[in-house]
């Protein structure tokens, strides 16, 4: 259920930024569900295989996911690919940080 909700926010907010203030488009709608569908997927998936995998790996996958997603959302603001790059780099190496720590402090 998370990962559902979590997909149609995600799909809803990539269309608000391709929008830009605009009148809202077909495209901008196929953006929304496609995004929004293959978000959603890539959680719900994570998220069922995650106890299988070493506490490493997870933090990796988790880390890109989350920065490949949020380097697509910068993206789509019209910057340049080498900053989006970026953008998704550091928040994803600061998303395995975080994960990482999370598992190894709460060890089971």
């Amino acid at each position: 259920m998370n990962s559902l909700l979590l997909g149609i926010a995600y799909g809803a907010y990539a269309s608000y930024i391709a929008r830009g203030g605009g009148p809202a488009t077909f495209g901008q709608l196929a953006l929304a569900l496609i995004s929004g569908v293959l978000a959603a997927l890539l959680v719900f998936g994570l998220v069922r295989v995650q106890s299988r995998l070493m506490n490493e790996v997870r933090a990796a996958a988790w880390g890109v996911l989350v920065g490949g997603g949020m380097g697509f959302l910068y993206s789509l603001t019209n910057h340049s690919v080498l900053l989006s790059s970026g953008i998704g780099l550091a928040i994803g190496a600061a998303t395995v940080i975080v994960v990482f720590y999370a598992l190894y402090t709460r060890r089971t």
